[in-house]
């Protein structure tokens, strides 16, 4: 990200003109990296929420 914030510090001009696609491109990979890591915690958490919540109900319906 320090790349791409030293890049654009360059000017307007360089910027639009494409010289900081390879800096935008690298911050856009190690951002993709984190979160498809991230996406993939947030759904083994939820996978045990449910999981928890069924069992509840389940509970339940086994004292009706």
């Amino acid at each position: 990200m320090r790349m791409l914030d030293e890049c654009h510090a360059r000017g307007f001009l360089f910027k639009a003109i494409g010289g900081c696609n390879e800096e935008k491109r690298l911050v856009n990979q190690c951002l993709r990296g984190e979160r498809i890591e991230r996406t993939a915690r947030n759904r083994e958490e939820a996978k045990r929420k449910r999981e928890k919540i069924e069992e509840k109900w389940r509970e339940i319906d086994m004292e009706s």
